[in-house]
């Protein structure tokens, strides 16, 4: 394969030309060669394909073009993998042998490691001989006319770096004719008037060489009224007066191991007399930053893998951009001796500087001024990267708009250098990275803001300055805002200020001094996006502060091309892309002053056009719980829908999200606490409890009791208040179900006791019996036995009228658990039976598994101890496939009894101690007594009396922290469900 962009665009495989359909896939292979090796963004090829205007299918069209120009390459043989389809664009795989522009890139880096002036005039001039021409001379895009004009500019730099090489060699007679078309082509270039001016004259063309100076003077002087500049002045007197030390040196044939002085010297490296050093001054106090100064560093360093000579600093407002930038800089410009240039492009400002005026300021630090300046911004361009072509100058840009600004400004010299700042990706920039700047880390938060405060004061009221870091969100210009209010109210405790910015609605407002302002400088971004934008930045600050998956934008605003605004917004750095979450959704946060903001703009909505976002929302979180839900294992408690609305979103999206339940579910656990609190706080009391209780079986399945008591707190109060009698009955059935988990007994009864009231209130038999069976629970664990099966046999009859199998099922094994602690051990294995056969016929495995977990003790009643432990294990390898730990622990409990009843300590206290370990990080403080207890038991019996007190007095204390004294022996009823 052999691919070219150093002349027309050439792709050959085999010899044969690839057929390109056309000019766009031409200017999309050329876009990909142009970068290759590295990802080029779709942004940049839309811009490439239409240069501006492009139209709404503009990525549709990009693709199928792409897609074209992959069939016709596979065609002519060469592999799929050669363009491959990288997160945000696409990317081109080549060895160096493979595109000149890669060759010519490694020949050049190979002269630079050359100490021989021999062997690096050999390189590049076998770097020279990869161009055919000026540089995708056939392609039309006003984007890959920078590119082209960059590796133009990067030619010549070469081809006069060599001449001047091989001048240096003694080889002027061989240099004049290159020397005398390049000086037709760079009219204006000192440097190849002096390189031409010493090859004559060392020819014993002196006058010729005088001629030279005469055409070069007379074109400065007529068309950009300046004069020669001091070094070719003084070649041009040295030529007069036959200076000696002019001759040339002896012709060299082959290597050499140094670099000959060369007479010419002083005449072909001129000393700047006044470098460009326009870098503001650094910021006194700057603190932290380490490992975006040591990337910037690392980019700027030509001679680091892989450096770039354009960085850009994203970041939002007030992050410290032009901070970071400055102080790079400085602590760079050594390595740039020829200069720094600094330029504000006001790109956030209601007016950005035109790139031609940015072009014109550059040329007067340059040197160049009045009329000497041309007038088109192409030919300002030009100049521009002639005069940087042999210089070492930095170039900082700041407060960039958008790459159409930036791109006339960037020189084509290797030896220069770009920083940029942004609060957009600039994608379209050729070579650029990107480096994104957030807030600053805690601990940098602290030692600026200790450093402008006083570390005395801050000592005296520590928690006092975290408390004003926190509301600052650890943004530098808030921190800095913050800091100098109490430098300038010495008298003013941090308490005040803490007082004065811990109220949302204020912080903004107190957070501007003089001309600072956090508000000012986020509302400069605000002015920058399209309505729409602006539209869902306000609805987003609305959802709370919390990381959000990328779906969310989709019913939050009710469009389907939701993403494409929040691109917009993560391009101007207002939302910030956080990470990609354990299930693989990307995830967006807003800063909270931003968030403030946002708030702030939200009220100026109509309030039923926020509520109906709101509810989208929700009513899109509540399909995918209920969703996530029904490929969980079956729960005790999944009730029937209330009356709230579900929005289901795309069926793809769904199958993504739900190929893992329960990943999904653990990704988004504080967020669908939030969404009950959002849901609370609207008023929307139904979503309330049905977020709520949608979450109850995942929260059952991971024993996330504070999780499950939070949110159900929360709705609780609302549907209470709301006399919404379905929803509270629910959540305190949901809040029952917890206490008997923690052992807490008078609360559960309480509870279910409240919720059958409400079911019967409300005619809901379903729930109804929900709630008398899991009292029927409570009495069971408490020894009363009658009682328990009284109200288990109730639920089953209401279960049964009600024609819900799943409970009759769950019911018929607690029928078999109650016959069983009779001493009714036919009556209970048939009830065990029917329980099985309904789960099997229901397909529900995990009920099956809870069924054959109960069985193992008649099968131990009846001594069969062997049938006992293979129903077990069996239950046991499904608790575990289902990462249920609390079932498997009471799996474990029943494993542990029943080698305990064949007297064999060695299998039964590894199986209890797990046992008691999986209780005790659950909470289940009664289970984990009476696997202690056994163990003691156990013990005892092998004459370990000294452990066995141990174990006994574990037991005893667990007991009594639950107020069960009485439990000296561990026959005491499982807590099990």
């Amino acid at each position: 394969m052999r691919f070219g962009v150093l002349g027309p665009l050439r792709a050959q495989i085999t010899g044969r030309d690839i057929r390109l359909d056309g000019p766009r896939q031409a200017k999309m292979l050329a876009a990909l060669l142009v970068d290759a090796n590295n990802v080029v963004a779709m942004e940049r090829l839309v811009a490439v394909m239409w240069d501006g205007n492009a139209p709404a299918t503009a990525v549709r069209q990009v693709q199928d073009a792409l897609s074209g120009l992959r069939r016709n390459l596979a065609a002519c043989g060469a592999p799929g993998s050669l363009i491959s389809t990288r997160r945000g664009g696409y990317q081109i795989h080549l060895a160096p042998d493979q595109l000149d522009l890669l060759k010519f890139d490694h020949e050049r880096s190979l002269a630079e490691r050359h100490k021989a002036p021999f062997e690096t005039a050999v390189a590049l001039r076998r770097a020279l001989a990869c161009w055919r021409g000026n540089a995708l001379v056939d392609i039309s895009s006003r984007v890959l006319e920078f590119d082209a004009a960059r590796l133009n500019e990067k030619r010549a730099a070469t081809h006069k770096l060599c001449l001047s090489i091989e001048l240096d060699l003694g080889r002027h007679r061989e240099v004049i004719e290159e020397l005398t078309i390049l000086r037709r082509e760079h009219p204006y270039d000192e440097h190849v008037a002096q390189h031409l001016m010493v090859a004559l004259y060392r020819c014993q063309r002196q006058g010729e060489a005088l001629q030279v100076y005469e055409r070069l003077r007379q074109t400065l002087a007529g068309e950009l009224g300046v004069d020669p500049t001091a070094p070719i002045q003084a070649l041009h007197r040295r030529i007069l007066v036959a200076d000696p030390d002019l001759a040339a040196s002896a012709p060299a044939a082959g290597p050499s191991d140094t670099r000959p002085e060369s007479p010419g010297a002083a005449a072909t490296e001129p000393d700047m007399a006044m470098p460009v050093r326009q870098l503001p001054l650094d910021v006194p106090d700057f603190v932290g930053r380490a490992d975006a100064l040591a990337e910037v560093a690392r980019l700027l360093d030509a001679s680091a893998p892989n450096p770039a000579p354009v960085a850009v600093i994203v970041g939002g407002p007030g992050v410290g951009k032009s901070c970071l930038v400055t102080h790079a800089a400085r602590l760079a410009s050594a390595a740039f001796p020829d200069g720094q240039l600094y330029l504000n492009l006001a790109g956030t400002s209601d007016e950005p500087r035109d790139p031609a005026l940015m072009l014109a300021e550059a040329l007067r630090a340059l040197s160049i001024a009045g009329s000497a300046i041309p007038n088109s911004l192409s030919e300002r361009a030009a100049l521009y990267r002639s005069l940087l072509a042999d210089r070492r100058m930095l170039v900082v840009l700041d407060d960039a708009g958008q790459a159409d600004q930036v791109l006339p400004l960037l020189p084509g010299a290797d030896g220069c250098a770009v920083l940029i700042t942004s609060r957009t990706l600039l994608t379209h920039l050729p070579g650029a990275r990107h480096i994104d700047l957030d807030v600053l880390s805690p601990a940098e938060a602290r030692e600026l803001f200790t450093g402008i405060v006083g570390r005395r004061r801050v000592e005296r009221e520590p928690a006092e300055a975290d408390a004003i870091l926190d509301c600052c969100g650890n943004l530098p210009l808030a921190i800095r805002i913050a800091s100098a209010k109490l430098t300038g109210r010495p008298a003013w405790t941090l308490r005040v200020l803490r007082e004065r910015i811990e109220d949302e609605s204020r912080r903004l407002a107190e957070l501007r001094i003089g001309d600072l302002s956090v508000r000012a400088s986020i509302e400069l971004s605000l002015r920058l996006l399209p309505a729409d934008a602006v539209r869902a930045l306000s609805l987003l600050g609305l959802l709370g502060p919390y990381t959000l998956p990328g779906w969310v934008f989709g019913p939050l605003l009710d469009r389907s091309d939701a993403e494409e605004v929040l691109d917009t917004l993560v391009d101007a750095s207002l939302v910030r892309l956080t990470a990609t979450d354990a299930i693989g959704q990307p995830r967006y946060r807003l800063h909270d002053l931003i968030r403030t903001c946002a708030v702030e703009i939200a009220a100026q909505l109509p309030a039923a056009d926020k509520r109906d976002a709101i509810v989208r929302v929700l009513s899109a979180w509540l399909d995918l719980a209920a969703r996530g839900t029904d490929r969980l294992p079956a729960g005790l408690l999944v009730g029937e829908p209330g009356s709230a609305p579900r929005l289901s979103l795309p069926d793809a999206v769904v199958d993504r999200l739900m190929a893992d339940p329960v990943g999904w579910f653990d990704v988004e656990r504080d967020t669908l606490l939030g969404a009950v609190k959002l849901a609370v706080d609207w008023g929307l009391h139904e979503l309330a409890w049905e977020l709520t209780a949608g979450t109850v079986t995942y929260y059952d399945h991971r024993c996330l009791y504070q999780d499950w008591e939070h949110g159900h707190r929360l709705a609780l109060e609302a549907a209470e208040t709301a006399g919404n009698r379905r929803g509270a009955s629910v959540l305190l059935r949901g809040l029952g179900q917890l206490h008997i988990y923690r052992d807490e007994f008078d609360g559960a009864t309480r509870a279910l006791q409240s919720s059958v009231e409400l079911c019967q209130s409300s005619n809901d038999k379903r729930g109804q019996a929900l709630s008398v069976a899991m009292l029927g629970t409570v009495s069971r664990v408490q020894g009363r036995y009658d009682e328990a099966a009284d109200r288990v046999e109730q639920a089953l009859a209401l279960a049964v009228g009600e024609g819900d199998r799943h409970l009759e099922a769950q019911l018929s094994c607690s029928m078999a658990v109650m016959r069983l602690m009779h001493g009714e051990l036919d009556e209970a294995e048939s009830w065990f039976g029917q329980a099985l056969r309904q789960a099997k016929a229901l397909d529900d495995g995990h009920r099956v598994a809870v069924v054959l977990r109960r069985f193992s003790r008649l099968h131990d009643r009846r001594g069969n101890p062997d049938e006992a432990l293979r129903c077990l294990r069996q239950a046991l390898a499904t608790f575990e496939e289902l990462a249920d730990e609390r079932c498997a622990a009471y799996t474990l409990l029943e494993v542990g009894r029943v080698h305990a009843g064949r007297h064999d300590r060695d299998q039964a206290s590894p199986a209890l101690e797990r046992a008691a370990d999986l209780f005790h990080r659950h909470g289940d403080r009664q289970d984990e007594a009476a696997c202690w207890q056994l163990i003691g038991d156990l013990d005892a019996a092998a004459g370990l009396h000294h452990i066995a007190r141990q174990h006994h007095q574990r037991a005893q204390r667990l007991w009594q922290t639950i107020g069960n004294m009485h439990q000296t022996k561990a026959t005491a009823p499982p807590s099990s469900p």
